[in-house]
């Protein structure tokens, strides 16, 4: 039968008219490949005339489908030495095109323009550049900073209720509980030792999520108990946010390539995650709702804000907000404290400086930790504002045009921004940019002194953000982290170990800055 098939495809093709056949079919798919290429190509690259159409300086070297991303994408760059590229390449534009993958991003480079994003014209530029799947990650949409419209507004007025300076007093009592159970445990760790050796990021994120479930939902977060750890508010912390690969690359898809994650389905919040916050919310709202016991937390502030509003919150949008707590408070507050603590230790004059200071507002109150006493301590905000200066958390800024706007620069550049475009704010390399700061790579909290704090260039400053969205719980995190570093200096001394890395090297990738190798700081009993 097969001899039969091979003598008739001899018959219709000869040998030599078979193979032009073949010759020719090779040719055709080969043209049909190169067309689909040169197809694929123009269709990857379709924008990236953008920018010089506009007449607006661009970045060279974009990639089809990746844009100017490749890097950041396969985190081999962190997102905050690639904006430090871009700025200082580009000094002297106000600002720089950038192709976000297929997208056209705009970089603005001075804070003139940075003022006119997040202040003067809000309204054009009202959103973050955030997208949020509801489905994927329904409590996650709660999250005021990925909100929008009256979804946002009504978000932001449950918040600055809670936030208040009357409220923040009350949080502060469960702050309080929570630096004793600290204290104690540093106390245990010295026990029989003159000094002992802490990783700080470890130490400050058991105190951060203790807090967060003292002052967030009124439990105890077993955070300083290591027989509890599998269950404790730091382990939940950790499976979001801890600077793994994994939670890296979710962090990436998720907020940076949103459009590949309509593919991937990616979650940010873990499922086990998601239903302990559900289960929480619900249990202890509907205790609050009937007890109407007075508490220390936020979960109390809301069932008070619900009285006087008359009205029942829905219990998603409750976890939503308190899952805020631990993704907000936990993560931000306990790696600037690192930072802080770190810079301590490596400058003792300032270190001995701020424990003066410390020491004198306690003796004023009489050896108690007091919202006005700390209010007092106006050192140590200009300790942590200049720790921020140098390493924020938030190392850029993202926001989205809502309402077409023309930017105009010093330069005389000028672009007319649509809406859906989005705007990158390189927050650190404002921070580092000698035009704005003296010698800015010198640890220097004298900066934000009473008489030189003005002359700052308000827009160059940014760790919290500016304007109507900047960050609601700034004044809990401040309150959190200067009880914590008040019961730090009273007692101990911070001294760098020999296992420290200096200068710091950090994590490409991370959620947030995270130096290689950690922070391993001595603790000396004074």
């Amino acid at each position: 039968m097969s001899l039969m098939i091979s003598v008739k495809a001899t018959l219709i093709y000869p040998p030599k008219h078979q193979f032009l056949f073949e010759k020719r079919n090779m040719i055709i798919l080969v043209s049909l490949i190169f067309g689909a290429l040169v197809a694929l190509y123009f269709y990857l690259t379709r924008n990236h005339k953008y920018w010089q159409t506009l007449g607006v300086p661009c970045m060279d070297g974009a990639l089809p489908g990746f844009g100017h991303m490749l890097s950041v994408a396969t985190m081999r760059t962190g997102i905050s030495d690639f904006c430090d590229k871009i700025y200082k390449d580009n000094k002297g534009h106000s600002m720089i095109g950038v192709y976000d993958f297929m997208s056209p991003l705009l970089m603005i480079l001075e804070p003139k323009l940075v003022k006119t994003v997040l202040k003067t014209n809000f309204s054009s530029f009202s959103e973050n550049a955030v997208h949020l799947d509801s489905k994927l990650d329904p409590l996650l949409s709660y999250n005021i900073f990925g909100l929008s419209g009256e979804k946002w507004v009504n978000g932001r007025k449950r918040l600055t209720y809670a936030f208040s300076s009357m409220r923040l007093k009350i949080l502060l009592e469960s702050v309080k509980k929570v630096c004793v159970t600290f204290e104690d445990y540093i106390d245990k760790k010295l026990s029989n030792v003159e000094k002992a050796e802490f990783e700080l990021k470890t130490l400050f994120s058991r105190y951060t999520a203790q807090v967060v479930a003292a002052a967030g939902f009124g439990v105890d977060g077993y955070c300083f108990d290591d027989e509890k750890e599998d269950i404790s508010f730091r382990k939940i912390g950790q499976s979001i946010l801890e600077p793994t690969a994994r939670n890296a690359m979710i962090f990436t898809i998720v907020f940076l390539i949103p459009s590949l994650n309509r593919i991937l389905k990616m979650k940010f919040i873990p499922d086990h995650v998601d239903h302990f916050f559900r289960t929480l919310v619900a249990d202890h709202m509907e205790q609050r709702r009937k007890d109407k016991i007075p508490r220390h937390d936020f979960l109390h502030l809301m069932a008070e804000l619900e009285r006087a509003e008359g009205g029942k919150f829905d219990n998603e949008m409750l976890a939503g907000q308190a899952m805020s707590f631990i993704l907000d408070g936990y993560e931000t507050s306990s790696s600037t404290m690192s930072y802080v603590g770190f810079h301590l230790a490596s400058y003792p004059e300032i270190q001995e400086k701020l424990r003066e200071e410390v020491m004198s507002v306690l003796n004023r109150y009489n050896g108690e930790i007091t919202y006005e006493g700390l209010k007092e301590m106006t050192y140590m905000d200009q300790v942590f504002n200049e720790s921020m200066r140098m390493i924020p958390a938030a190392v850029v800024m993202k926001k989205r045009c809502t309402k077409e706007f023309e930017l105009k620069g010093s330069d005389g550049v000028a672009c007319r921004v649509p809406p859906g475009m989005e705007i990158l704010i390189p927050v650190q390399a404002l921070h580092k940019d000698p035009q704005y700061w003296e010698h800015p790579e010198e640890y220097d909290p004298e900066r934000f002194n009473p008489d030189r704090k003005h002359s700052i260039e308000k827009f160059a400053y940014l760790p919290f953000g500016e304007g109507p969205r900047i960050c609601v719980g700034m004044r809990m995190a401040q309150l959190l982290m200067k009880a914590g570093f008040t019961v730090i200096l009273r007692k101990y001394k911070l001294e760098l170990s020999p296992k420290m890395q200096v200068p710091l090297k950090m994590i490409p990738g991370a959620l947030l800055p995270a130096p290689k190798g950690g922070f391993s700081i001595y603790f000396r009993q004074l």
